[in-house]
């Protein structure tokens, strides 16, 4: 099947304009893949509450003619997403109780949240902060230093982690200062930086940015969030290789999917994809259970018998840890099957 081109813009490596240009409805999602009139078009919605986002970089990667594409299957808002069902919730992982400070979620001990971007570059349909309060929560230049504040008035807090939303939604000035006031911290040894962007803009992975994060004081760790092998493209792993280079370290967590990467010989593909790519495959989570998501539910018996076959085909350390995160708990809870 034809892959989409890319469109003039990418050449011009301005990821604000790829992501100011991104398709904004499913309908025109689906004209870009020459799927408008399958049987696709007639289970639209669900994206009243939670828009369509999805960069052209990304789609580019998708398959024309293709309804059952895994990358078109996570940013599809599909009327099944309306409906709801028992035990599915706005909020799964009861982050409001640990949402200390605007901005701030406090969950683990040594370390804690900053909601660095209340936005994302990409809208995928499964995300469990779909739902998260970021009105409430809009942490920019002039409210940074309360949530600083906490955190240096917390001592036990070695470890800071901007997420969102996505941080690297921020331009490279911002995010530049945003990390050189938590390098300021003295008590604070490591930055983790939670992202999507680079996989569906890898333009985003600028210069400036590697050389940033790279004459940081600070640990830093890039934590990237892929689900299948598809998703990584030739441009990402270019820019990946350089933030090796520069002694960042690539994590890369996953999210188990029905109709994306259920299936042991594309999490296996994933694992040895990332590995080439500079990733060391860190994370395949568990589905969290948040209200608009249930239909990419993978049952227990089925994953355990997934990762039973990831067992006996990967070495070890291309093996991602099982986990699920349970509200309340002060870790992540690693599945035993």
């Amino acid at each position: 099947m034809q892959v989409i081109p890319l469109n003039q813009a990418v050449d011009e490596q301005d990821w604000q304009a790829l992501l100011a240009g991104a398709v904004r409805s499913s309908q025109q999602l689906l004209r870009l893949l020459q799927l408008e009139h399958s049987p696709l078009a007639q289970q639209l919605g669900g994206d009243a509450d939670f828009p369509v986002l999805v960069p052209m970089p990304f789609v580019a990667l998708m398959q024309s003619g293709n309804p059952q594409d895994p990358l078109l299957r996570q940013v599809l808002a599909l009327h099944d997403e309306g409906r709801q069902m028992p035990g599915y919730v706005t909020d799964p992982l009861a982050e409001k109780e640990a949402n200390v400070r605007p901005g701030v979620v406090h969950k683990y001990h040594g370390r804690v949240l900053l909601i660095a971007a209340g936005g994302c570059a990409v809208n995928c349909r499964y995300c469990f902060r779909r739902h998260f309060p970021y009105a409430d929560n809009r942490v920019g230049r002039k409210q940074w230093q309360q949530a600083l504040d906490y955190v240096a008035g917390e001592r036990s807090i070695t470890e800071v982690i901007l997420s969102g939303g996505d941080p690297l939604l921020l331009d490279d000035s911002a995010l530049a200062q945003l990390c050189q006031q938590i390098a300021d911290i003295d008590h604070v040894r490591r930055l983790r930086i939670h992202t999507r962007v680079p996989v569906v803009i890898p333009q985003r992975l600028t210069a400036a940015l590697q050389e940033m994060l790279a004459g940081s004081r600070l640990q830093t760790t890039l934590v990237l969030h892929i689900n299948h092998p598809n998703e990584i493209s030739s441009e990402l792993v270019q820019g990946l290789h350089a933030l090796r280079r520069q002694g960042i370290t690539l994590l890369n967590q996953s999210v188990l999917l029905a109709g994306v990467n259920d299936d042991a010989q594309v999490l296996c593909e994933l694992s040895e994809a990332l590995f080439a790519a500079g990733l060391l495959p860190y994370y395949l989570h568990q589905l969290d259970r948040v209200q608009g998501a249930h239909h990419f539910c993978v049952p227990h018996e089925r994953m355990a018998a997934l990762y039973r076959q990831m067992k006996v085909q990967l070495p070890g350390y291309l093996l991602p840890r099982l986990v699920c995160e349970e509200p309340g708990q002060p870790h992540k809870t690693v599945l035993q099957v």
